[in-house]
């Protein structure tokens, strides 16, 4: 299960690196979360080691460019938001933004797909549902 929500929280970092666009040319949409490591345990040496809270930060950054112009909903406006990826007890994934469940999301490697419809409190008909590609793109 941890490996899985590993390559899950990777995946969608890799995947809401893309650009999404919106009304905002100004300036790139940026999310951040802390992430403390509290153990870490396995290995050959069978490692089982406990770290004090605050000890060992990773910040993960997403960035998101929103030119979108047109009055169709955009999803993100250009900004710095938090994140974090919940998953409840039937193993389906959410995405919590600055503390607002955004909603269930799925991806592949072509694809991410993100249910306004799907939230932890059960199924909805109104929502969005945002569907993103990925492109890796290297910075010099």
């Amino acid at each position: 299960m941890k490996r899985s929500i590993t390559i899950a929280f990777f995946g969608l970092i890799t995947l809401l690196n893309c650009s999404v666009h919106n009304n905002n040319d100004d300036k790139d949409h940026v999310i951040k979360t802390n992430y403390h490591l509290i153990q870490v345990n396995g290995g050959i040496a069978e490692v089982d080691t406990t770290f004090d809270f605050n000890k060992i930060i990773w910040t993960f950054v997403l960035t998101v460019n929103n030119t979108n112009t047109n009055d169709v909903e955009g999803g993100l406006d250009t900004g710095t938001y938090s994140y974090s990826i919940e998953e409840n007890d039937a193993k389906d994934l959410f995405l919590i933004i600055e503390s607002n469940e955004f909603g269930g999301f799925t991806f592949t490697q072509t694809q991410l797909k993100i249910d306004q419809n799907l939230t932890t409190s059960g199924n909805g008909a109104d929502g969005f549902i945002h569907t993103f590609v990925p492109i890796s793109v290297v910075e010099n």
